[in-house]
């Protein structure tokens, strides 16, 4: 069986030269790196307490999503700004190249609630980060970070110090 980082294509000079752009469409497409993408996450909260799992537009919803269903947690949507039909509760966050503003319901959180965030990548850590300070917002407790690759040389992690976080690939580069 392969590893898990042999289904990562790695496309050199991508969006820019001297970047090498880490790209898990290969892993969506093949069932077998799927499957272990899934199952290398949802190992990552094996002795974590917890009661909902929020995912971030729109990666964190694809391996929030089975995460949940496997563990019989209910998911919450963190979207963009503007894509949520009722009342929510929203968050601006810095890009490299100026701002974005996340979103939740305001009733998908419940206060004391124990909460897993996911998304597949932890580079600058900037909209996760948002997305645990809607959490906090609305009463939960963030317990867990979890993402399927992180970029090291971003710093992200540094970012989310006062999260546990956990990556089941890391990469040192940007």
């Amino acid at each position: 069986m392969k590893k898990l980082e042999e289904y990562v294509r790695s496309i050199p000079d991508f969006p820019e030269e001297g970047i090498i752009f880490r790209d898990i469409t290969s892993v969506l497409q093949d069932a077998d790196g799927l499957q272990l993408a899934i199952d290398s996450m949802q190992k990552l909260l094996e002795d974590v307490e917890f009661d909902v799992i929020v995912g971030a537009e729109s990666r964190g919803f694809v391996f929030g999503t089975p995460i949940a269903y496997n563990l019989h947690k209910p998911f919450v949507l963190v979207r963009k700004k503007g894509k949520l039909p009722c009342e929510t509760i929203s968050k601006e966050y810095d890009l490299e190249y100026g701002s974005a503003v996340i979103e939740m319901h305001r009733d998908s959180i419940q206060p004391g609630q124990k909460v897993v965030l996911v998304d597949d990548l932890i580079a600058t850590g900037g909209t996760i980060e948002a997305a645990a300070k809607l959490v906090e917002e609305l009463g939960g407790q963030v317990v867990k970070i979890i993402f399927l690759m992180e970029l090291a040389g971003l710093k992200g992690r540094e970012r989310l110090k006062k999260y546990s976080v956990d990556s089941v690939l890391c990469y040192e580069g940007k």
